[in-house]
């Protein structure tokens, strides 16, 4: 995957810059934390039909950064490569002729959740076998727990449009940006209320996200951030002002992921 030397190599910047740095490097998980963001905003701001054609190109553009990040192995590449196909000829024809019914609808979100399932088991795959956290171990963990709720939120709207019926309760018509924001408050089990699934496999699909959810953030989460040493950005790299005999030595396997 990305490393942070590839990020930035000068042990004089500062926290803030390599922060920085990271958003924009195309070998770090940082751009793929932007792309999440600016796919959110899209999918929230626009929705007529041809927005999702749109999605479906940022989606494509996302997930293909997370597996380059990530060295995704050649199965999943192949996987990737026929669901990238997909998602193209679909984006072309919803542009084409629109929505043509509940079949074409259920392909994109179905699709969208497919792309959305395949980049976060490349991440953590990636990040759980690093022997030290750094700050990419943390933009990593991020991205996966963001791209679970995508994940989800897309899944609602196929089920939904395969079914036939509103996803949730008292709704006539589901909307990607309802979609989402249900999603995200299952997965961080906020829960408001104002939206409930209809019947099942909502409900089962709704029940299996809170449990990963929860589970996610106890274990990886949880377990990046206090093994993460804020003052060491980059893999083997001393803390400012450190010295060759300070106590700030490279963790052993209790302080890293494995």
């Amino acid at each position: 995957m990305g490393t942070e030397e590839e990020v930035g190599h000068n042990p004089r910047r500062g926290p803030i810059r390599r922060l920085a740095e990271a958003m924009v490097s195309p070998d770090s998980y940082g751009s793929v934390l932007v792309l999440l963001v600016i796919t959110y905003a899209v999918s929230v701001a626009l929705t007529d039909a041809w927005t999702r054609s749109l999605v479906l190109l940022i989606q494509i553009t996302t997930v293909w950064l997370a597996l380059h990040v990530s060295r995704a192995r050649r199965p999943v590449r192949y996987v990737a490569a026929a669901a990238f196909a997909l998602a193209v000829a679909i984006a072309a024809a919803n542009l084409l002729w629109g929505n043509e019914g509940d079949l074409s609808t259920a392909l994109v979100f179905f699709t969208s959740a497919l792309l959305y399932f395949i980049a976060p088991v490349s991440i953590l795959r990636a990040i759980v076998t690093q022997r030290e956290v750094t700050l990419e171990t943390l933009l990593g963990a991020i991205d996966a727990y963001l791209l679970i709720g995508m994940f989800f939120a897309f899944l609602y709207l196929g089920t939904a449009a395969v079914g036939g019926d509103p996803f949730f309760v008292g709704q006539v018509d589901d909307t990607l940006p309802d979609s989402l924001f249900f999603s995200f408050t299952t997965l961080t089990t906020t829960g408001y209320g104002n939206l409930v699934p209809a019947g099942n496999p909502g409900q089962a699909f709704a029940v299996v996200e809170m449990l990963i959810g929860q589970l996610f953030l106890i274990t990886a989460v949880a377990k990046v951030i206090n093994a993460w040493r804020p003052t060491r950005w980059r893999i083997g790299e001393p803390a400012s002002g450190d010295t060759g005999g300070s106590n700030d030595a490279p963790p052993t396997s209790e302080g890293g992921l494995t």
